[in-house]
C-alpha cells in the first residue's frame, strides 16, 4: 500500500474510533461538565431564531452531537420544532436517541432538509482531518503515513514562506463544512479550541485510554484532533468572532444561571461552582476554547459577539 496522505489517515482513524467508542472514556466535553452550557446554547439559538423572524419551519441541528447531552439541555431552553443531528457513528446514534428520541439523523450536512437552519457544534471541527506540511530546504513537503511513521512527499500547495522546519496544518474539511453552511444562508455556532490567528505549528494530538498517544499508532483506538484555524474559516466565509469561551458564556449569563440552580439545589452548589471555573478559567477552557458564528452578512451582532 502506498503512503497515505495524513488527512486521509486521520479521517479513516477517527471514523473507526467513533464507530466503536463512546465519550467519557477518553475525554469530557463541556456539556458533560455543566448542564448550563447546553441551556445557554439553547437560549442563544432561540434568540437568534427570533432575530431572523421566528420562521415556523426552522431546523435546529447539531453536528457531532456526542452523547446527545448538549441538545437535551438546549431543548429545555428552546423547544425547537425540528431537531436534526449530523452523526456517522451507530454507537453514538444509539446514545443520542435515548436523550433526544425525536431527533432526525444525517450522515452529512447535505442531507439536512432545506429551509432556515441554526446549527450548533461543540468540539466538532477539531476532529475533522487536517493536511500537514513541513518546510524543508527544497520547499514544502506534505506528510503522508506509512507503517506508523511520517513520509514526506514534495508539494506545490501554496503556503507562506516559513523558515525551514516549520509545520503548517490546513483544515480543508472544516472550511468546506462552513462554506456549505454559508451557501444555504444558515447560522452556525462553533465552539472549539485553537488560536485567534493563523500560525505555523503542529497541533495534532491523540488521546487513547485517557492519555496522550502517538497519533500514527493504533488507528481507530485513539481520538485524533487538531487546533481549529478560525482565521482561515473567517477568510472563507462571513463570520462573527471568534471570541474566547469565557467571554461568550459570561455574556450569555453563565454565572447567573449557575447561581440560580445552586439556590434551587444546594447539594449541587459546589459542583456548579467548580464547573463554572472549569469552563471560564483562562488556564482551563476559558481562553483555549473559542466561539465562532458563521452567518449571513446582513445580521446584526449575535448574542455573545457584541
Amino acid at each position: 500500500m502506498p503512503p497515505e496522505r495524513f488527512d486521509h489517515f486521520m479521517s479513516r482513524a477517527n471514523t473507526a474510533y467513533y464507530a466503536h467508542r463512546s465519550f467519557g472514556r477518553d475525554f469530557t466535553t463541556a456539556p458533560e461538565i455543566s448542564q448550563v452550557f447546553g441551556e445557554l446554547l439553547g437560549a442563544w439559538a432561540k434568540v437568534v431564531w427570533q432575530m431572523i423572524g421566528a420562521p415556523q419551519d426552522i431546523i435546529f441541528a447539531e453536528a457531532g452531537p456526542g452523547l446527545g447531552v448538549l441538545m437535551a439541555d438546549a431543548l429545555r431552553a428552546w423547544a425547537a420544532p425540528n431537531v436534526h443531528f449530523i452523526e456517522h457513528s451507530p454507537l453514538l446514534k444509539a446514545e443520542q436517541s435515548i436523550r433526544v428520541p425525536r431527533a432526525n439523523w444525517h450522515s452529512s450536512l447535505a442531507s439536512v432538509p432545506p429551509g432556515p437552519l441554526i446549527l450548533i457544534a461543540n468540539e466538532f471541527l477539531d476532529a475533522l482531518p487536517v493536511r500537514q506540511f513541513i518546510r524543508r530546504a527544497s520547499g514544502w513537503m506534505e506528510r503522508h503515513v506509512e507503517d506508523g511513521a511520517y513520509v514526506e512527499i514534495p508539494s506545490d500547495y501554496s503556503l507562506p514562506d516559513d523558515p525551514v522546519g516549520s509545520i503548517r496544518e490546513v483544515n480543508e474539511a472544516a472550511i468546506l463544512f462552513c462554506k456549505e453552511l454559508a451557501a444555504r444562508n444558515a447560522i452556525g455556532l462553533f465552539i472549539d479550541y485553537g488560536p485567534m490567528e493563523s500560525a505555523a505549528g503542529e497541533s495534532v494530538q491523540a488521546i487513547r485510554n485517557g492519555v496522550f498517544a502517538n497519533p500514527l499508532l493504533y488507528p481507530g483506538e485513539a481520538d485524533i484532533t487538531a487546533h481549529v484555524d478560525f482565521a482561515a474559516i473567517g477568510r472563507a466565509v462571513h463570520t462573527q468572532g471568534p471570541v474566547k469561551q469565557n467571554y461568550f458564556l459570561t455574556a450569555l449569563g453563565l454565572y447567573q444561571r449557575s447561581a440560580f440552580l445552586a439556590q434551587l439545589h444546594p447539594e449541587k452548589a459546589l459542583n456548579l461552582r467548580l464547573s463554572v471555573q472549569r469552563l471560564t478559567a483562562p488556564e482551563a477552557m476559558g481562553s483555549l476554547f473559542k466561539v465562532l458564528a458563521v452567518c449571513p452578512k446582513h445580521l446584526p451582532p449575535l448574542p455573545g459577539f457584541a
